[in-house]
């Protein structure tokens, strides 16, 4: 009896299947963390407990007051960064490799529409921290 190789649908389901293993065994792992800490862990009630913790002070006043909308311009604008890197990071990583393949452009014309297309992605966001910058948003007074 020959060992011979096995048809390309069974090799993908099998990385299916390592997959679908992981991941079960991972979920299994955290339900029963959850499991187990619900009956081991402290079931000790009282005003103390049922209190917002804050850092260990005493929450001080009411939880419906407002908030600068300076703090929400932050996070905006580091969404904006952190979804530049997010964006960045695979088009750096497979667009040479795709050109390349795909169009036959020698590596240096391939290099050079990637630089300048991410110089002009670039200076899109820069654009948008300028005008951010100019209308007083990380002014903190």
């Amino acid at each position: 009896m020959s060992l011979a190789p096995l048809p390309l649908a069974v090799a993908q389901y099998n990385e299916w299947a390592a997959l679908g293993l992981l991941f079960l065994a991972s979920a299994g792992f955290a339900a029963f963390n959850v499991f187990l800490s619900g009956i081991l862990g402290p079931k000790r009630r009282g005003t103390t407990k049922e209190k917002p913790y804050e850092s260990g002070m005493e929450p001080v006043g009411d939880t419906k007051q407002r908030f600068n909308v300076r703090f929400y311009l932050v996070a905006m604008i580091f969404l904006v960064f952190d979804v530049e890197v997010l964006f960045l990071i695979p088009w750096l990583t497979i667009f040479p490799r795709h050109t390349f393949d795909s169009l036959g452009l020698s590596p240096l014309i391939a290099y050079g529409a990637l630089f300048g297309s991410v110089l002009v992605f670039t200076a899109i966001i820069l654009v948008a921290y300028i005008y951010a910058w100019g209308k007083g948003v990380f002014k903190w007074d």
